[in-house]
């Protein structure tokens, strides 16, 4: 078995489906999931866990992402990237009016900060448990609730005029559950000339990060000649994510199994690591006493670290 989480650096055309079965196969392991998709067109970081990694997922999905985006204003389309068709085009002269000033203030005004935001038609939201997407394909008008984002920041690069178009390069820093699709579509109809997201680029999912990740090859590359991938130990992951608290041994024998012990004293998620520094778990403080939220070691077992070496 090998715990861990694994950075992949995901390559366009690839949806997160395939990157989870392509690690499976070369992990030699069915237990492989992903903290958050990135859309086909998307490239860059998605963070997987691998079989006891899996479990950490869960307090991973909630970090906040940066994005590299290209926008492009002067076309609307009904899934708000390149992805789908046009549905509107802006006048010459309506686009003729858009500058940088006006773009920037926008996005000051309304697409930075605390904002609600309501996510592209086309996603994974399910309507009535169908999804949204599968609702639209089959010809269905979906009006999606309006929901509380974060934009912590969106900071224009290039302005770049075209031929009736206008491209925008930006980096979006933002919260879990914004969608930069919809950034790109509200942009656009703020400025009254429609816009949609060209190309998209995830550069970092709180503190992990894509220059970090590897490339997964293809189906036409045998599993046999891949080396393996090196996964992040639990405790590598889990102390760049949380506050460390270091145990006793008599406490950490009380976290593997399930028992509650001397209170943190902080507020939040903690990682607890023994004094050979593996992973116990995550614990949090309730009631007084500090009581586990994920169990890394079960009684009688510790955290192996995974000195494999592969592409990084």
């Amino acid at each position: 078995m090998s715990d861990g989480i694994l950075l992949v650096d995901k390559a366009g055309g690839w949806t997160s489906h395939d990157v989870v079965a392509r690690a499976r196969r070369l992990l030699g392991t069915r237990r492989v999931g992903h903290a958050g998709t990135l859309d086909p067109m998307a490239t860059g970081l998605l963070v997987l866990g691998v079989d006891r990694g899996t479990k950490l997922l869960t307090h991973l999905v909630g970090l906040d992402k940066v994005y590299r985006a290209t926008i492009r204003l002067g076309q609307a389309t009904i899934t708000d990237d390149a992805e789908g068709e046009v549905t509107a085009t802006a006048a010459p002269e309506a686009i003729a009016a858009v500058d940088e000033a006006r773009i920037r203030q926008a996005i000051a005004r309304h697409l930075t900060g605390e904002i609600m935001q309501v996510p592209s038609a086309v996603s994974a939201i399910r309507v009535d448990g169908v999804r949204s997407y599968a609702r639209v394909r089959g010809g269905e008008a979906v009006a999606l609730a309006p929901r509380p984002v974060t934009v912590h920041a969106f900071e224009v690069h290039a302005v770049r005029p075209g031929s009736g178009v206008v491209d925008v390069d930006a980096t979006v820093h933002c919260g879990s559950g914004t969608y930069v699709r919809a950034l790109a579509r509200d942009l656009g109809r703020l400025l009254d000339v429609g816009g949609h997201l060209t190309a998209l680029r995830r550069e970092q999912v709180g503190p992990f990060r894509a220059a970090e990740a590897v490339r997964l090859p293809g189906r036409e590359v045998p599993v046999e000649s891949v080396p393996r991938p090196r996964l992040l130990t639990l405790a590598e992951a889990a102390t760049r994510v949380f506050p460390v608290r270091e145990l006793a041994d008599a406490e950490a024998d009380d976290l593997r199994h399930g028992r509650a012990f001397t209170a943190s004293g902080r507020d939040g998620v903690v990682a607890a690591v023994d004094a050979a520094g593996r992973l116990v778990g995550l614990v949090c403080d309730r009631g007084g006493r500090a009581r586990s939220v994920f169990l890394a070691q079960t009684p009688g077992a510790a955290e192996t670290p995974d000195t494999t070496r592969g592409t990084r």
